[in-house]
C-alpha cells in the first residue's frame, strides 16, 4: 500500500450534522464535507431523528469530502465510522426501512420507566452487570418504551423480522449490509454485560427485548465488511468503529491507563482509559469500554457535564449579553476575577458525579458591583469547575493523578477557559495540532486494521501538540475558590 496516495475516510454522524473527513498518513485533513440534518421533537422532551435522512446525508457527506480533496475512491483505504451514541434505530431486515424515527440519546420519553425499574430495585443489578447509572440516556429503555407503545412491532421483532442498531450499525448495514457493532457503542445500550462482554440474557428480560434483534458485536478495529461498489465506484473496507466519546480519545492517542480527555462543546465529555479491567465507580462516573484492537478490551471511566459551552450560548441567546460567543473571553479577561459570583448551569440537572435531575439553575454571589463581565467571567468558570468535578471523582475511582489534560470542542477555543482550567485543577491542559480528534480516532481504528498504520506508536507520533496552559494560581487562592463552588452547586441542589 502506497501511503503517500491513499487516504483513509472517518464518517462522523453527529446529533446535528452528518460530516465526512479524509485523512492522509500524518493525521492531517485532506478534505472534509458537513451537512445539517433536522431535529424533531414531538412532544416535550421527546426527540427524534429521521434515520432515513441521517444516513443520506452521511453519504452525501462522504461523497462532498471526496470531491473536495480531488482524489479518486480508489485511493481511500478504508472507512471509520463514529457516531451520536445511544440513538436507537429499529428497522426491517427483509427491506432496510425504519419502522419508527431514531429515538435520540438526548430523548426522556422513557425515563418513567426508568423509575419503574428503579421502583423494582432493579438499579443496582444494571449498574453492576453494564457500568451505567439506570438513565433515559441509554438504549435499553428505548427499546422497552417501543415494543410496549407498539406491541406489533414486538411481536415482528420476536419473529425476527426487524433489526436493532444504535446510530454505527445503521450505518454499517446501509454501507455494508452487514448487522454488526462495536463494543464501545453496545456499551451504551444497557443491554451488554461489559465484565462477561456479550450481550446480557437477564438484562434483556428485564427490559423486554427480544435477542433476535441484536446485532453482532465485533472488535472496534477489524473489518466489518466492504462499501458497496454504487456508493462509491469502488469496494471500500469498513474496518473502524467507535462511539464519539471513545474514538475522541483514541484521537487523542490517550493510550495508555490514566490518560484523561475532555470536550469542550454544548456540554462536556470527560474520559479517562482504565486499561484492561472496567473501574467500579463509587462517585457516579460511567464504567465503560473504550475499545477493542481485537486483543481485549480497553475501558473508561465516564462523566458528563449537561451545560458547558450551552450556558455561553444561554447568554447570547436568552440573556443578550453577548453579541457573539467569542466576546465572552474578552469580557473575562477584563476584569480581575468574579467578584464572588458563580452560576451553576443546572438547566436539566446536574450531572456526573451528581446526577441530580431535579437540581436547578442558580447564580450566587450577587453584590450591586456585580457588572456583565463578572457575570459572563462566572459563567465560562462554571465549565472548568464543572469539569473539575469530573477529574476529582475520576482520580479518586482510579486511584490515579492526572499528568495532563488533553482538550478538544468547541470551547476548547477560549483561551481564558482553558487557562482557568489549568489553574483551577493545578493540571496542565493541552490543545493537539488537529482539533478533529473524534474524526481522526475513527480513521486510527480503521487504519490499524489494515496496516495503514503499523501500531500504536505509529499513531502516537501523529499526536501534535499545538497549545498548552499551564497552571499559575497560587493553592491557597484555588482552595478559596472551590470552596466557593461547593457552596452554590449545594445551593442548586437545594432549591426544590
Amino acid at each position: 500500500m502506497d501511503r503517500n496516495s491513499n487516504y483513509i475516510l472517518a464518517l462522523d454522524q453527529g446529533t446535528t450534522t452528518s460530516r465526512a473527513i479524509l485523512f492522509n498518513h500524518d493525521g492531517i485533513i485532506i478534505g472534509v464535507k458537513q451537512i445539517p440534518f433536522r431535529q424533531i421533537f414531538p412532544k416535550p422532551g421527546w426527540v427524534e431523528h429521521d434515520a432515513e435522512e441521517i444516513w443520506q446525508t452521511q453519504l452525501a457527506a462522504a461523497r462532498g469530502a471526496i470531491e473536495a480533496a480531488q482524489i479518486e475512491s480508489g485511493q481511500i483505504a478504508a472507512i471509520g465510522i463514529t457516531n451520536q451514541r445511544e440513538t436507537t434505530v429499529v428497522w426491517e431486515r427483509a427491506t432496510g426501512k425504519p419502522v419508527y424515527n431514531a429515538i435520540v440519546w438526548q430523548c426522556r420519553r422513557s425515563s418513567g420507566i426508568c423509575d419503574e425499574l428503579r421502583g423494582r430495585g432493579a438499579e443496582p443489578e444494571i449498574r453492576a452487570r453494564t457500568g451505567l447509572v439506570l438513565d433515559a440516556y441509554f438504549s435499553g429503555t428505548k427499546l422497552t418504551w417501543l415494543f410496549r407503545e407498539y406491541p406489533e412491532l414486538r411481536a415482528r421483532a420476536e419473529r425476527g423480522e426487524l433489526m436493532f442498531g444504535t446510530i454505527d450499525s445503521w450505518l454499517i448495514y446501509n454501507l455494508t449490509g452487514a448487522h454488526a457493532t462495536d463494543p464501545s457503542n453496545v456499551s451504551r445500550t444497557m443491554l451488554f454485560n461489559i465484565h462477561e462482554r456479550r450481550w446480557d440474557n437477564e438484562l434483556l428480560r428485564l427490559l423486554e427485548v427480544p435477542p433476535q434483534i441484536l446485532p453482532e458485536v465485533r472488535p472496534s478495529s477489524g473489518i466489518f465488511g466492504k462499501a458497496k461498489r454504487e456508493l462509491f465506484g469502488a469496494e471500500i473496507p469498513v474496518a473502524g468503529v467507535a462511539g464519539d466519546q471513545q474514538a475522541a480519545l483514541f484521537g487523542h492517542a490517550c493510550f495508555e491507563p490514566g490518560d484523561v480527555k475532555n470536550t469542550y462543546g454544548t456540554g462536556c465529555f470527560t474520559l479517562m482509559n482504565t486499561g484492561p479491567f472496567p473501574v467500579e465507580s463509587k462517585h457516579n462516573l460511567l464504567a465503560t469500554v473504550a475499545w477493542d484492537l481485537g486483543k481485549g478490551y480497553t475501558y473508561a471511566l465516564e462523566g458528563s457535564v449537561f451545560i458547558a459551552g450551552a450556558v455561553i450560548q444561554w447568554l447570547r441567546d436568552q440573556m443578550d449579553l453577548l453579541a457573539d460567543s467569542a466576546e465572552s473571553e474578552q469580557l473575562a479577561r477584563s476584569v480581575e476575577d468574579s467578584q464572588g459570583v458563580y452560576i451553576v448551569p443546572a438547566f436539566v440537572g446536574l450531572g456526573a458525579p451528581y446526577w441530580d435531575s431535579e437540581a436547578r439553575g442558580t447564580v450566587v454571589g450577587l453584590t450591586r458591583g456585580t457588572s456583565r463581565a463578572h457575570f459572563v467571567r462566572a459563567a465560562l468558570e462554571s465549565i472548568a469547575y464543572q469539569s473539575m468535578d469530573l477529574f476529582e471523582a475520576m482520580k479518586k475511582d482510579s486511584g490515579r493523578a492526572l499528568s495532563c489534560i488533553k482538550a478538544d470542542g468547541g470551547a476548547s477555543a477560549n483561551s481564558f477557559l482553558m487557562q482557568f482550567q489549568a489553574d483551577i485543577t493545578g493540571t496542565r491542559v493541552i490543545l493537539p495540532e488537529v482539533s478533529e480528534t473524534t474524526a481522526l480516532g475513527a480513521a486510527y481504528l480503521a487504519g490499524l486494521a489494515i496496516g495503514y498504520w503499523s501500531g500504536l506508536d505509529d499513531v502516537r507520533k501523529n499526536w501534535r501538540m499545538r497549545r498548552e496552559f499551564m497552571p499559575r494560581m497560587a493553592e491557597e487562592v484555588r482552595a478559596e475558590l472551590i470552596d466557593g463552588w461547593r457552596k452554590a452547586v449545594a445551593t442548586a441542589r437545594n432549591f426544590r
